[in-house]
């Protein structure tokens, strides 16, 4: 039944709405006639200000959607039946704004070292408490309003991602730089109160929340397990145009951390049968150690963090290398052995893929070059490989013989519009290189671009003829 509702006095664009923007085959909402360009206001009764309202009053069987097409509010009654699906894309997961911005000024934001003339959105400082809870983003809890407050409790919005850094309450002010910032041990104990789990993290700056500090807020959030899962300690990343007199940690400090943490770590494991704090990736690489096997991380889904993200890579090929041995052994197919491959990588991983690279080449007989770049517009010490510019890999394998084939990190293009930190496509780094292009995230996907089975490969428009 669809009934027809007379407009109120409030303009259509200041009232909270989800924009529409795709229907899902066989859900409910292609049964309705709904249609993208349609706005959501309202869900059961209850206005929805963003996707997790849409999910939690859209969990009822019998539903009732008031929506916004052409000027006119309609609303539509349905009954879903057993497991079908709302079927709705909207533009944005959030419908008042958005995103939530950050009230602190912490000296090592990556937000706040950015140079000129990068991508406007780098220049967001985001700390929303609904990103956290959809897409695990890391939040202070520094600019939360009551309601937001009782969402989090009335709708169960568990897990959350919560950027701890130092437990003591004076300071995380002064870490944060904000002295209104509340005590966050208070703010974990109510969440724990109310059967809300949490990930956290430490972002560690030398002389500064180490040491000492980083033993006590351990110390603290684990008096909060199982409320608080985890504990991510994570290494403080610079650039260039850090306007501060913050440091890196050396590869002495970083190794000093690692025992540190391993001791916690044992502890723990007898304590609550889980290591409960995990040191990320750049440690083991910036110490020159093996980063642990994957049982080390206790199955612990922190990956967009930098935990495990390297154990996953050297596991993955492992397997890959018998998918290889096999592939040689039941063809009669030979691979190209005229085939040259070029890597590019940044510096912090260059080591890892490297060797990986040249057992690569023992096994399929293809030439592999790993070439390790200099972030530039970040600064040299900006070591990942998801912070590269493309600008600045242009300019690097410009000088270089790249073979027949280009392949760079897929996470170097990880935006919704699949362009790099200087918004560059892929498509437009392959034109400019005049070579072909591929993106890989493992090893497997190297592997793909020599059978000719890559999803992600892009040819330049002109040839052998770069710009």
């Amino acid at each position: 039944m669809t009934i027809f509702l007379e407009l109120a006095d409030q303009p259509a664009d200041q009232i909270i709405a989800g924009e529409i923007t795709g229907i899902s085959p066989d859900s409910l909402a292609e049964a309705l006639d709904l249609r993208p360009g349609d706005r959501l206001l309202a869900v059961n009764g209850h206005p929805v200000e963003d996707i997790i309202d849409v999910q939690y009053y859209g969990a009822d069987e019998e539903l009732e959607l008031l929506i916004e097409r052409d000027g006119e509010r309609i609303l539509f009654e349905a009954e879903r039946e057993y497991g079908q699906e709302l079927g709705i894309e909207f533009a944005h997961p959030t419908f008042d704004t958005d995103i939530r911005r950050c009230n602190n000024l912490c000296e090592f934001c990556f937000v706040l070292q950015m140079g000129p003339k990068f991508r406007r959105t780098l220049y967001i400082k985001d700390d929303d408490y609904r990103y956290s809870f959809l897409f695990g983003h890391f939040v202070t809890l520094t600019n939360l309003s009551e309601h937001d407050w009782w969402r989090i409790e009335t709708m169960g919005l568990s897990p959350l991602y919560i950027s701890v850094h130092v437990t003591d309450l004076e300071q995380r002010r002064r870490f944060l730089r904000n002295e209104n910032a509340p005590d966050i041990l208070d703010q974990l104990r109510w969440l724990a109160g109310r059967g809300i789990e949490m990930h956290t993290q430490l972002v560690l700056v030398p002389d500064f929340n180490d040491g000492p500090w980083m033993d006590r807020s351990i110390a603290e959030l684990a008096e909060l397990w199982p409320a608080v899962r985890s504990i991510s300690v994570v290494p403080v990343g610079l650039t260039a145009h850090h306007k501060y007199k913050m440091r890196t940690h050396t590869a002495a400090e970083a190794a000093a951390i690692l025992d540190q943490l391993e001791k916690r770590q044992a502890y723990f494991q007898q304590e609550f049968g889980v290591r409960f704090v995990y040191p990320t990736d750049e440690w083991y690489l910036i110490a020159g150690r093996d980063v642990p096997p994957i049982d080390a991380y206790d199955d612990q889904a922190l990956h967009e963090n930098g935990l495990g993200m390297v154990r996953h890579f050297l596991d993955e090929w492992h397997g890959v290398k018998e998918e290889i041995v096999a592939w040689q052994a039941g063809r009669s197919r030979l691979l190209r052995r005229d085939l040259r491959l070029s890597l590019a990588t940044g510096r912090l991983f260059a080591e890892t893929l490297s060797a990986a690279a040249a057992e690569f080449s023992d096994l399929t007989g293809i030439p592999v070059a790993v070439h390790a770049m200099t972030n530039r517009r970040l600064g040299e010490g900006i070591t990942a490989a998801g912070l590269l510019m493309a600008e600045d890999v242009l300019q690097q394998l410009a000088a270089l013989d790249l073979g027949d084939i280009v392949v760079l990190p897929r996470i170097m293009f990880d935006h919704p519009q699949t362009v790099s930190l200087d918004d560059l496509s892929p498509q437009a780094v392959a034109d400019r290189l005049g070579h072909p292009l591929a993106l890989a995230d493992t090893m497997g996907d190297v592997w793909d671009v020599v059978i000719g089975e890559s999803r992600t490969l892009f040819k330049p428009a002109n040839p052998g003829s770069p710009e």
